[in-house]
């Protein structure tokens, strides 16, 4: 069973996350958890190649999938923003912050760089109410933003890559 002729992910990268859950019930977001881990995002062939191994659909696979907004169907760049639009973080101003990036960057939510650098990702809390408004790049929280220090933040990211 194959998705299309287009895909080319390396399977066998699954295979030892395949070996140990495949077969334990409930483990399907385990498994989605790990294949995003380990190809940045989850790849249409993929999941098909899940789907078969775990003897689902495809159509179930993809529904979890979709369903989970931890959960990637496209790549994403080297720094990916979630910019929290919760309450204390709208009501702080966040519509700034995603304006300073969307300046700063020249993207939209759900959009990515040209380079591949950045992708920006609207999320609706990121438990930081404190530090509002607050994003997230990678692993590392940044509060208490204004436009001008989200624009330092993201000037800062982009030297390091130069």
């Amino acid at each position: 069973m194959s998705c299309c002729n287009c895909c080319n992910s390396d399977l066998s990268l699954m295979d030892e996350v395949l070996d140990k859950y495949a077969s334990v019930e409930g483990s399907l977001i385990t498994i989605l958890q790990k294949a995003q881990d380990i190809y940045g995002y989850l790849p249409t062939d993929v999941l098909y190649h899940i789907a078969e191994r775990i003897g689902s659909t495809p159509a179930k696979v993809m529904g979890v999938a979709t369903f989970y907004s931890q959960f990637r169907l496209q790549p994403v760049g080297k720094y990916l923003i979630m910019l929290c639009q919760g309450t204390a973080c709208h009501v702080n101003g966040s519509e700034k912050i995603e304006k300073a990036i969307s300046e700063e960057l020249d993207i939209v939510d759900g959009e990515t760089t040209a380079d591949g650098l950045f992708t920006l990702k609207n999320v609706a809390c990121l438990g930081c109410c404190s530090l509002s408004p607050v994003m997230m790049i990678n692993d590392e929280t940044y509060g208490s933003l204004t436009p001008e220090k989200t624009k330092e933040i993201l000037r800062s990211l982009r030297e390091k890559e130069d």
